[in-house]
């Protein structure tokens, strides 16, 4: 139905312009050399009806056969003739026509340039895409009908450039200056490439200043969407790792835990995800996109109950013991990798992402916002409300404030100290639930998730002060900004070192973080 409803608004453009597809010309392009092959595609294409528009699906789905002089379509063991849509018996003898990947790219982009006349927008945008890069001076005439029709004054603009991008490989200098000056507005990733290429070979030298000041403006505005781009992977970073670091400031920070198995427990949030997923794709598939909803309360209650357990069988004999604490714990989170693995498999299991967070912003040529990333900001800002109001606001709270200030006096209180170790044990646990929730949206789930971030997220909260919320947030999102510039600078493995050599310098210089306790907190 999409394809039939393509080639009507094709045939309703394109009848006033269009010549019907001769048998000399579907010859041209399905046999001889390649050179000759693209001429006459190109040729073709200048004016092109749905007739000229079906053959080259046919060329492009290799259904396509040659014998002697005649050229058939066919599909599904049925012969056509592409001239006049009828049927038509195919020789015995008959042989597929064979495209090489020059043929196989022309034929992309000829479809490419039909499809900027498809009533569906979506298909227009990949079409203006695809030509962003592969558009040349045989394909003028189309886009700039396209151009006409267009009625979204967006894809206008950008059917524009598509359009100077095509003056780019004209003959004419006059052309290509025009060419070189409507690139200048250009904010295309593309656009640098097509831009650099053509200064390689042009001969003119007006041309090429014209085109190198062209170059000059569009890599200004790349520019800004690096940068702007670099904030926002950081930021995103930085909820990812403030999310992780959260639970790890309660069950450390607040209580003095050494907790090597956090990872773990953020590992277990992950799987719970999973599934999740799985039986909502077995139950309820026609709700698949809701099972993320379903998964938080599902990740925080699994690492919780989890976390509560390690507390009351393990911890609790081990408060201010911090080496032997460090080391049970470790040995913890190796018993818990080999659960998962049991239970699992060895392998990554993927978790796939609901409809709503698939896809994303484009903000600029050069950067797009993609919707889980946002979702996860978005959530881990809800997560440090929510924490931030418990610890403040809460019963609960006040006691973990209580016990962890001076535990004899809260007991002399009525306090009841080790309920409340449970509580705010697990309360740290949840939380590590919930980041491995929201890591199941940004990467693969495996037992070995938890292992490449226990030790960012020790230093966030070494980095922020102990205890300190603020400093948390404050650390994740800095040294999630700073990680990803350096990346963009020297790559990933001198930025994770030159990260690590700050941290160092700045907690000899501060040991105490950036936020130090006050008062009677100490």
């Amino acid at each position: 139905m999409l394809i039939r409803l393509f080639f009507l608004s094709l045939a309703l453009l394109l009848a006033s312009h269009a010549q019907a597809l001769t048998a000399d010309e579907a010859k041209a392009i399905a046999v001889g050399e390649s050179d000759a092959r693209v001429a006459a595609l190109a040729k073709a294409l200048s004016t092109a009806d749905t007739k000229t528009a079906a053959f080259f699906q046919a060329l492009s789905d290799d259904a396509v056969k040659v014998a002697g002089d005649k050229v058939f379509i066919v599909r599904d063991g049925k012969g056509s003739d592409p001239i006049s849509g009828a049927d038509a018996t195919v020789p015995d003898g008959a042989e597929d026509v064979m495209n090489n990947n020059r043929m196989r790219g022309e034929l992309d982009s000829a479809m490419a340039a039909l499809k900027l006349f498809s009533s569906d927008e979506a298909t227009r945008v990949a079409a203006i895409k695809q030509l962003q890069s592969d558009a040349d001076e045989s394909k003028l005439p189309l886009i700039e009908k396209a151009y006409a029709a267009e009625t979204n004054a967006q894809l206008k603009e950008q059917i524009a450039l598509v359009r100077a991008g095509a003056l780019l490989s004209s003959a004419d200098k006059g052309k290509r200056l025009e060419a070189a000056k409507l690139l200048r507005s250009s904010k295309q990733a593309n656009t640098k490439t097509m831009l650099l290429a053509r200064i390689k070979v042009e001969s003119e030298s007006d041309v090429k200043s014209a085109l190198e000041l062209s170059l000059r403006e569009v890599e200004t505005a790349l520019a800004w969407g690096d940068r702007l781009g670099a904030i926002f992977s950081g930021i995103s970073l930085g909820s990812i790792l403030l999310l992780v670091a959260l639970g790890l400031a309660i069950t450390y920070g607040l209580m003095g835990v050494i907790n090597m198995a956090h990872g773990e427990l953020m590992m277990i949030g992950a799987y719970a995800t999973y599934v999740v997923q799985v039986l909502f794709q077995k139950y309820l598939p026609g709700a698949f996109d809701w099972y993320l909803l379903a998964s938080v309360p599902v990740a925080f209650l699994a690492s919780a109950l989890m976390g509560a357990a390690l507390e009351r069988s393990v911890i609790r004999f081990l408060y201010g013991r911090p080496l032997e604490t460090l080391l049970a714990t470790w040995g913890i989170s190796l018993m818990l990798m080999q659960l998962v693995r049991t239970l699992f498999g060895a392998q990554n299991v993927g978790v796939e992402n609901p409809s709503w967070m698939s896809g994303g912003v484009q903000v600029l040529g050069n950067l797009s916002l993609p919707f889980n990333r946002i979702v996860i900001i978005g959530f881990a800002v809800f997560v440090l409300a929510a924490v931030a109001w418990l610890i403040a606001r809460t019963r609960l709270g006040l006691f973990v404030r209580g016990v962890t200030q001076n535990r004899p006096i809260a007991s002399c209180m009525g306090v009841n100290t080790a309920r409340i170790d449970t509580y705010a044990f697990a309360l740290g646990s949840g939380i590590a639930g919930l980041a491995g929730c929201a890591l199941s949206q940004v990467g693969n789930v495996g037992p070995d998730l938890g292992q490449g971030y226990i030790v960012d997220s020790f230093m966030v909260v070494v980095l922020g002060g102990v205890g300190q919320l603020a400093g948390t947030v404050y650390a994740a999102l800095g040294l999630g900004v700073l990680n990803k510039f350096l990346e963009g600078w020297a790559g990933a493995v001198l930025a994770k070192i030159a990260v690590l050599v700050f941290i160092i310098i700045f907690i000899q210089k501060r040991p105490q973080g950036i936020f130090a306790m006050k008062g009677r907190e100490v």
